[in-house]
């Protein structure tokens, strides 16, 4: 298992049944992600980290309202509601997430500018977490992901695994999607044919 990590994707309350942006039976995975950390020598945690007013915020932009679209510098953008602020209960991990063991936590979306989705980069598609790196530097080639959203972090950090050479697997059952617009099955069949293993 030395060469393998287990990345647990955004298991936040505000991703949570009762949070901002909450994922119907986002707690309900809790107990197993927490099963698939015991068995993993490698666990690394990601952290939804919005500063407060942040440009991926609909708050942030007058008569836009959440889910609508927008473009971006740097592409099209989703907008959400309020979430993860920086600081707030609702970006804490579900206190049931036994996440200590974890040996790395990457925050993202602590720009105020960029939003960021996957563990690996920004939305942008350029700037780059360090993941890659901290991973190839411990002989890691293996990952594995679980968590929230499937359709967005999960996924988009799973698509960019693959490109960066690791060999990747989703455990499906420890993850919930948003489906918005039928992302979730866009999303799964996209990370099928980029070659991921889809458990």
């Amino acid at each position: 298992m030395a060469d393998k990590a287990l990345i647990v994707v955004d298991v936040q309350n505000d991703f949570c049944p009762g949070g901002a942006l909450g994922v119907a039976g986002g707690d309900e995975i809790v107990p197993m992600i927490n099963g698939l950390i015991g068995r993993f020598e490698h666990v690394v945690l990601t952290q939804d980290w919005h500063p407060a007013g942040h440009s991926s915020f609909a708050s942030s932009h007058p008569g836009k309202n959440p889910f609508e679209m927008i473009a971006m510098p740097y592409g099209a953008q989703t907008l959400w509601p309020d979430h993860c602020v920086q600081g707030s209960a609702g970006a804490d991990f579900h206190p049931a997430l036994e996440w200590t063991r974890a040996e790395l936590l990457i925050r993202k979306g602590f720009r105020a500018q960029i939003d960021s989705y996957s563990a690996f980069f920004e939305n942008d598609r350029r700037t780059p977490t360090g993941l890659s790196g901290y991973l190839r530097d411990r002989g890691i080639k293996k990952v594995t992901l679980c968590g929230l959203a499937t359709d967005f972090c999960v996924a988009f950090s799973a698509l960019d695994a693959v490109a960066q050479g690791f060999s990747t697997t989703v455990v499906l059952d420890a993850c919930r999607g948003i489906d918005l617009n039928g992302s979730l099955h866009a999303m799964v069949t996209r990370m099928r044919d980029a070659g991921v293993e889809l458990n």
